[in-house]
């Protein structure tokens, strides 16, 4: 629709001396969150390495796939944008609360209501990979130690973390107390990128104490060129600052729902010597939670028969 309206001459708004035109005035700070909002579009990159583990050949298709889907998706978001511009001058991208259905009002006729049914389609794909990966940082955690074991468990026939699921769902559900889109999103990019300028950061650490194991504890990792991680870092410390700057408030609340994490840290961690009523409060949880949900450790070890066996046969057993 985008090539139609430019054949036909709809585009004003393309022309270099109207698409710079000021509607209001530059400001350093909203430079920030546009920044920070616009980024979210591009934000599914750093799902995919969540589930490295589940990758077949992760090394070489990691990799290609975060070739393949940023130039696809930049290529698609750019573009809808033109053509969203060919239909509606700035004013009213502004003043639209959902853009691509006031687009599809205005040139799709009786046809309308493809877009509604576009978008959701696209929000609950976006959702499903959301969950599907996000689900795997509280099993990984609970792996590890630093969360409840019972979010470390996968269902008997299935394999899927379902408790790990279900308290992506409930902590995404409080999330949803406001109903601000652009204040969740300015939560989620401003702690999205905190952490990602801490893990650049901690890549130039690594390279400068020459310090690479990659699981391997005899092999060293692949030099990388210090020049990207140094020119993110830069743009990284930009972003926080101002959007810190423009919008010190919705920064901060994302920051305590940060540190929210703390507490858990020292009460579950921290914390080795608990007492007996804790622990068996933890266990009952625990066993309440695997009968609800039907789940149990993904590997158990059968020491008297010295194997392996799969956790459904165990539990069945």
């Amino acid at each position: 629709m985008g090539i139609v309206q430019i054949c036909k001459g709809e585009y004003f708004w393309l022309e270099p001396k109207n698409a710079f035109e000021n509607f209001q005035e530059p400001d350093i700070g909203l430079v920030a969150l546009a920044f920070l909002q616009g980024s979210f579009a591009y934000g599914g990159w750093n799902f995919l390495n969540y589930v490295t583990e589940e990758l077949v050949d992760p090394y070489k298709n990691l990799p290609r796939a975060i070739f393949i889907s940023i130039p696809l998706v930049t290529f698609v978001y750019v573009f809808a944008n033109v053509a969203y511009v060919t239909a509606m001058s700035p004013q009213e991208l502004l003043a639209s609360n959902a853009v691509a259905v006031t687009f599809g009002e205005k040139l799709l006729g009786v046809m309308a209501w493809i877009m509604p049914i576009s978008v959701a389609l696209s929000t609950f794909g976006g959702v499903n990979g959301s969950l599907f990966t996000s689900s795997r940082l509280f099993f990984a955690g609970a792996r590890e130690g630093h969360l409840p074991s019972v979010l470390a468990m996968i269902h008997v026939k299935r394999c899927t973390p379902i408790p790990a699921l279900l308290f992506t769902c409930i902590s995404t559900l409080l999330m949803l107390v406001t109903s601000d889109m652009y204040t969740l999103i300015n939560y989620v990019g401003f702690i999205n990128y905190l952490f990602y300028g801490v893990t650049v950061a901690g890549q130039i650490v690594l390279r400068w104490k020459k310090a690479y194991t990659i699981h391997m504890p005899h092999a060293s990792a692949p030099q990388i060129n210090l020049l990207f991680p140094i020119i993110y870092l830069l743009f990284w410390a930009f972003l926080l600052v101002f959007s810190l700057w423009s919008e010190p408030v919705v920064c901060g609340i994302g920051l305590a729902i940060m540190l929210t994490g703390v507490p858990v840290y020292f009460l579950g961690v921290y914390w080795q010597h608990k007492p007996k009523c804790f622990s068996d409060f933890i266990e009952l949880l625990t066993l309440a939670s695997q009968k609800m949900c039907v789940v149990v450790y993904p590997e158990v070890e059968l020491r008297p028969k010295g194997g392996w066996v799969e956790p459904g046969r165990l539990m069945l057993q």
